[in-house]
C-alpha cells in the first residue's frame, strides 16, 4: 500500500486569508465544477467560510441576473 503523506512536508496548513481573487478563482471554479486539488486543499483550510459563501450568492445573483435580462431581450426582439 502506498504511504498517502503529502509530498511537501508541512505539516501545519496555512492559514494565511485568501485574496480576494483567490476567492473569485474559487467561486468560479466551483460553478463550473472544476478544482485542483492545491486550490481546494487552500479553501479548505481557511478559518473562515464567510468570503466563499459571499462570493457564491453574488455569483448566483449575477448569474440569474444576466440569465433574465438575456430571455427579456431575447424575447423583446422577437
Amino acid at each position: 500500500m502506498a504511504d498517502q503523506t503529502p509530498l511537501n512536508n508541512d505539516t501545519e496548513p496555512d492559514h494565511r486569508p485568501v485574496s480576494f481573487w483567490q476567492v473569485v478563482g474559487s467561486v468560479l471554479a466551483g460553478a463550473l465544477g472544476v478544482q485542483s486539488r492545491k486550490n481546494r486543499e487552500r479553501d479548505f483550510s481557511q478559518r473562515s467560510f464567510l468570503p466563499y459563501i459571499i462570493g457564491g450568492l453574488v455569483f448566483t445573483v449575477a448569474f440569474v441576473g444576466s440569465l433574465i435580462l438575456l430571455v427579456n431581450v431575447l424575447l423583446a426582439s422577437a
